[in-house]
């Protein structure tokens, strides 16, 4: 249950982040040539521009002919999916063209739709604009079946370097092939830590099967999940947004795309991902991101689920520990390390003894994700935290764990109940006499 404190709504969103976009960047991001130029000096993949077309004569003197396969047309300063038309190939004829549907139109229909753009018909203040034709990304083959006519995308919302919501959008026959929701496609949240979808939205409902049929809408992973959270995270930077939504699209064969950024992205995120933007936004306020690496790092802490134990990536019942177990923890790519842990319910996050840590070589820069103050008995203290990735009872766990001084007793690491989701606790079990104590 998302509480609704936690819940983004329009005016603070306004309020509070989307004045972090200032004027240049946002007139940058509203235009698509301007952003395509800013991702190639970024070197960040885009779809590749075939062709701009600013007046009549321009669009009277373009080579329709040379275009081969399929493309997309669409204006420079649109919005919501407005104008697009897409190509799925040419026809038999020459002149003729197949859209995304079925559809056949001619190269004089294409020039035509070409001149509305250009006069301004699906701009934002209805001023001349230009219409740019860019190839035609082919769906992945992991989503043909969920996906009807064009190609699904991924939006990814960056906040100071670190991937906050993701979702996976799904074009169907009422949005005419296109991805916005507006116009019916579906809305798929993902598990930022995975790259799982869990539930989806609707024409603004919450959705657990795809319309008319009884197959979930969770349990789909989305290829290349890390080089899509590494792509947004580079392409906010390279925008200069303080806030962001990253479109991309994943190439059957090159792989993730930036379509498109969005300085004003909606609110659906939040229904398709039973989760709210303000309590994910507010945990990464003021933390010190220094690049994609990190930021990506960050938000697979801060933001993973349980969802995949409960779409059956782990199956079977849960495990059950006793208050004192042996952990293994992850050192490097191929080392592990034996030590007994505390199961402790009553402490929400794990920890760390920090000269254990230091021996284990976790207080490495790279392995450290930020610094927080703490609360306690003994005052306000500021803790290190870094990554840890360790197996209970032959499960493994990916989490942080705060730094702290356990030196005084015998349990150098210490497993808090949000790294206990896949596990029951047995208050009167125990491994052996010998392990007794704190």
């Amino acid at each position: 249950m998302v509480k609704q404190k936690d819940i983004l709504g329009i005016n603070t969103r306004s309020s509070e982040y989307l004045r972090l976009n200032k004027k240049r960047a946002r007139l940058r991001a509203d235009d698509k040539l301007v952003t395509k130029k800013i991702l190639k000096r970024a070197r960040v993949p885009h779809p590749k521009l075939l062709g701009k077309l600013k007046n009549q004569l321009e669009i009277d003197r373009f080579d329709w002919l040379k275009l081969k396969g399929g493309f997309v047309i669409k204006p420079v300063q649109g919005l919501e999916g407005g104008g697009i038309i897409m190509v799925k190939r040419p026809a038999k004829l020459a002149g003729e063209w197949i859209l995304v549907g079925g559809k056949k139109v001619t190269t004089e229909d294409l020039k035509l739709h070409a001149m509305d753009v250009v006069e301004g018909r699906f701009s934002r203040n209805n001023i001349p604009d230009t219409a740019m034709i860019e190839e035609r990304v082919e769906t992945h083959r992991k989503f043909k079946k969920i996906s009807s006519g064009g190609a699904p995308d991924v939006r990814v919302i960056v906040y100071n370097k670190v991937p906050i919501m993701a979702m996976l959008r799904l074009p169907t026959e009422e949005s005419g092939g296109k991805a916005n929701l507006h116009q019916g496609a579906i809305g798929l949240g993902i598990d930022i830590a995975t790259g799982i979808t869990t539930y989806g939205v609707y024409k603004g409902q919450k959705l657990l099967f795809f319309p008319g049929t009884q197959k979930k809408v969770n349990g789909i992973t989305v290829p290349e999940w890390n080089k899509v959270l590494r792509m947004a995270v580079d392409t906010q930077i390279a925008s200069e947004l303080g806030y962001v939504a990253v479109d991309m699209l994943i190439d059957p064969e090159k792989g993730p795309l930036v379509l498109e950024l969005n300085d004003q992205p909606g609110l659906s995120i939040q229904i398709a991902n039973r989760s709210g933007l303000k309590r994910r936004l507010n945990r990464v306020e003021g933390l010190s991101v220094e690049d994609a690496k990190k930021g990506v790092r960050v938000a697979k802490a801060l933001f993973a689920s349980s969802f995949v134990r409960r779409v059956g990536k782990l199956p079977g019942d849960k495990t059950r520990v006793g208050i004192f177990e042996m952990a293994e923890i992850k050192i490097g790519k191929r080392k592990r390390y034996l030590v007994e842990a505390k199961i402790d319910t009553g402490a929400y996050g794990s920890s760390i003894d920090r000269s254990l840590a230091k021996e284990l070589g976790l207080l490495e820069k790279e392995n450290v994700l930020w610094r927080k103050r703490y609360k306690s008995s003994l005052g306000v203290q500021k803790r290190m935290v870094v990554k840890l990735v360790f197996w209970l009872k032959g499960r493994k766990v990916v989490t942080r764990a705060s730094i702290t001084n356990r030196k005084d007793l015998r349990k150098k690491l210490l497993i808090g109940r949000r790294d206990l989701r896949d596990f029951v606790v047995n208050p009167g079990r125990f491994k052996d006499s010998k392990m007794k104590g704190r």
